[in-house]
């Protein structure tokens, strides 16, 4: 955990501003919000830098941008904000209905972008499928086979890490790249053939949210008030999908409900329950 960082979890929220901070402007008291938090959003109240709020979208519950910050910032940030993915090319998202990867198949659909996703069962492949992605379910399929059989893919958003490293590389085309955000398979990747990352001209990237500095978040919520807020407000970016709200009292069940991994999107604890 970085220094200076309160010990209460949450790293997102939504709300209304119910105190402005010296010299802030840009917002007033009551508006409703969502925020990107240095943590502490597992509480009825939360200091965030006003850099790293945003204003609700046009036609957004609270309820609703809750589910965005964390997914936004750091999808938007590793796969679209510089151009890492372009119009007409193919991106493989793995854990296609967790809150990141139905995050990155509704910004690339509105961008122009094909997807394929990576799921576990009959169900998940649905609503990946109304997300617009072609589902690959990774316990039936060999998902490196499925993916280049579909023409390959020039760019893999990938949660899983050591275990997949191999066969992203395997369905990679050239010129394509992987963008590492998660190590649910391990941050080992055994036996990979490093020729394949010359020869396929790889680009692999890696980046964490929590670590980036105040000024980093700055600049990617100034890039999703720009180019993704407008999109989520005319609906050419599709909204989360909520699994299930809990109130803030049960937030242990809340987190063993995500533990069993059969969760599809986003859940939520609200805090003005209890």
């Amino acid at each position: 955990m970085p220094d200076g960082v309160t010990s209460i979890m949450g790293q997102e929220l939504s709300g209304t501003v119910a105190a402005l901070g010296e010299g802030v402007s840009g917002f007033a008291l009551g508006d409703p919000v969502c925020a990107l938090t240095d943590g502490g959003a597992y509480a009825q109240y939360c200091a965030v830098k006003a850099a790293q709020v945003l204003p609700l979208p046009a036609g957004y519950r609270l309820a609703e941008a809750a589910m965005l910050p964390e997914t936004l910032f750091t999808v938007w940030v590793n796969v679209f904000m510089d151009g890492q993915m372009r119009a007409g090319e193919t991106l493989l998202v793995h854990g296609g209905t967790s809150g990141i990867g139905i995050t990155a198949l509704a910004i690339a659909r509105a961008l122009g972008i094909r997807t394929l996703a990576t799921v576990g069962n009959a169900e998940k492949m649905r609503v990946v499928e109304q997300y617009g992605a072609i589902a690959v379910n990774y316990k039936t399929d060999d998902f490196a086979q499925a993916v280049k059989q579909h023409g390959g893919a020039d760019g893999i958003l990938d949660v899983v890490g050591g275990s997949y490293f191999a066969q992203n590389l395997d369905c990679l085309n050239k010129d394509g790249r992987i963008f590492l955000i998660g190590f649910m398979g391990g941050n080992i990747a055994p036996e990979v053939n490093l020729l394949k990352i010359a020869v396929k001209r790889a680009r692999i990237t890696g980046s964490t949210m929590r670590c980036r500095n105040s000024a980093e978040k700055a600049t990617i919520a100034q890039s999703l008030c720009e180019h993704v807020l407008p999109l989520l407000g005319d609906g050419s970016i599709a909204k989360p999908h909520l699994h299930r709200v809990y109130p803030w009292t049960e937030v242990a069940a809340a987190h063993a409900e995500m533990d069993k991994g059969t969760h599809i999107g986003k859940v939520l604890l609200d805090f003005t329950q209890g």
